[in-house]
């Protein structure tokens, strides 16, 4: 006995209008950038009860470093290296640190169940989330650049750059943490890989690169905070090289891009399972 599909019923044609009997009709998968900023609207305000505790650890932990090294550094291109790594490692410690952790919850939780149920890109998850945990640093980065300044006597004239500086070394940096929480297969383990990024970011970021072995600069020249580091360093200057500033963010921006990718893989993996 032969079986008649459910599209095809003699004697009748479908139009085109129609759908096929019993099966629903779904409707469209959302667009990327709606569903980004709903994430983002989401994630903003399940974080905002840490906001000031987060605010405040991340801010005072760089200030505490200005402190200890102007007792090492006293002007110069050192001093410009100290405050712009102290600055950037306000991201860091948000955007590497917290979301490696808060991605390895999220995974060993079932969370990320809650999030492959929606009708919504993976990238929008991985973008709103990192985007929202960003947008914290901006206080703590801002009070953090300014007390650098007053501190070693550095001019302020080019601290607009930090709306550039943020976003991207936040971009880059929110990737690998991402990625870190979502492919460590045990949340202690996310968290350990974050505190180890979060203390190269200090190392490598905030000591002056003059007073490295070749072999550490080019491992800092692997960690993608550096240049975002060198961008805001090169600003302090009387007459800022403003092509060495944009390669620098240009760096930065490349590497955000591909880290992000690698995170919405990783997250692609992880909902999978």
């Amino acid at each position: 006995m032969s079986v008649v599909p459910a599209e095809v019923v003699p004697g009748r044609t479908r139009g085109a209008g129609e759908t096929a009997p019993g099966r629903a009709e779904l409707g469209p998968r959302a667009r990327l950038w709606p569903s980004l900023a709903a994430v983002y609207r989401a994630q903003l305000s399940r974080a905002r009860v840490a906001r000031i505790p987060l605010l405040f650890v991340a801010t005072f932990q760089s200030i505490g470093i200005l402190v200890m090294m102007r007792g090492v550094v006293d002007g110069g291109s050192e001093a410009e290296s100290v405050v712009a790594g102290s600055a950037v490692l306000v991201v860091a410690f948000v955007a590497l640190n917290l979301l490696a952790q808060y991605f390895g919850q999220l995974r060993a939780s079932g969370g990320l169940d809650h999030y492959a149920t929606l009708p919504v890109p993976p990238a929008s998850v991985v973008l709103g989330a990192a985007a929202a945990y960003a947008s914290f640093t901006v206080p703590g980065t801002v009070v953090t650049a300014v007390f650098g300044c007053l501190l070693f006597g550095l001019p302020m004239t080019h601290l607009w750059v930090l709306a550039a500086v943020v976003p991207l070394s936040g971009a880059a940096l929110s990737g690998l943490g991402a990625a870190c929480g979502l492919l460590a297969p045990r949340p202690e383990l996310a968290t350990l890989l974050g505190q180890l990024g979060m203390s190269a970011a200090l190392l490598l970021g905030v000591l002056p690169a003059d007073r490295m072995p070749e072999a550490v600069r080019l491992v800092r020249d692997l960690l993608p905070s550096t240049y975002g580091v060198e961008a805001l360093a090169r600003t302090f200057g009387a007459h800022p090289d403003w092509a060495f500033v944009a390669g620098d963010l240009a760096v930065c921006a490349g590497v955000g891009v591909a880290s992000l990718a690698v995170a919405t893989w990783a997250y692609r993996r992880a909902a999978v399972r």
